[in-house]
């Protein structure tokens, strides 16, 4: 991609970390995690800075632990825009593509996405760079390989295919999150088949996205890096190089 980009980890529950925020570079992508642990004191700073129309979707959540996630993440979300942006939560605007992902007005030039599990939920930012994020629980999956032959690459597959019992439900979860981070990166939704990229399988530094199809060329126009996060969770980031070096 020609310039070297950092990325960098902050915990959004520490408040001075929040310092880090203001005009983003655009060698720099910011990640956020926050823990959702739905405490009252949480949930009551987070409501007030929602809009109606996301009161209204919180509302449809049958479930109360995904209830509160959306209200944690939305949130959190609101907040650390208003940071980069220099004003506040409540007057974030969005747009939505037609495939349901928001974005800011384009003048901002900063692009966000998030991604939330059981218990964290994190938040990645650009400026003048498409970027996406996943984050999955790691849980047994008992029908990993089935899934993988179905959704996956060939070439991921017979990687999966290859792993010893013990090591094939990180493997499944980590292929799984890179190739999230890269869909939700170019925004196109299901349109995109999992099907028609490669990401590597094993956990290793470097270069993730190793082939895109049917141009081969756009893999190099991407950036794809694992976010570290401990044990119990499989994260990744996927960046695009700057808008003005895009096809």
């Amino acid at each position: 991609m020609g310039q070297e980009i950092t990325f960098q980890l902050f915990d959004f529950t520490d408040e001075r970390n929040l310092r880090a925020t203001g005009k983003l570079q655009d060698d720099l992508v910011h990640v956020w995690q926050r823990r959702l642990a739905a405490d009252p004191i949480s949930l009551e700073c987070g409501n007030p800075v929602l809009s109606d129309e996301e009161h209204e979707r919180a509302s449809r959540f049958q479930v109360q632990n995904a209830r509160d996630a959306f209200v944690l993440t939305r949130s959190a979300l609101r907040v650390l825009l208003g940071a980069y942006l220099g004003q506040s939560p409540q007057s974030v605007q969005f747009q939505v593509t037609k495939y349901g992902k928001p974005f800011l007005d384009p003048a901002h030039a900063l692009h966000f996405n998030v991604s939330h599990t059981d218990g964290l939920a994190l938040l990645a930012f650009a400026q003048k760079r498409r970027v996406g994020i996943d984050v999955e629980k790691i849980r047994p999956q008992p029908d990993a390989l089935k899934l993988a032959h179905r959704f996956f690459s060939a070439k991921e597959w017979k990687q999966l295919e290859n792993l010893r019992a013990e090591e094939l439900t990180a493997g499944f979860f980590r292929c799984w999150s890179r190739k999230e981070a890269y869909i939700k990166a170019r925004g196109e939704g299901l349109s995109l088949p999992l099907s028609q990229f490669d990401v590597a399988v094993e956990a290793r530094p470097g270069q993730i996205l190793l082939e895109t199809r049917p141009d081969a060329a756009e893999a190099r126009q991407w950036l794809l890096r694992d976010v570290p996060m401990g044990s119990g969770y499989a994260a990744a980031v996927a960046v695009s190089a700057l808008e003005s070096q895009l096809p």
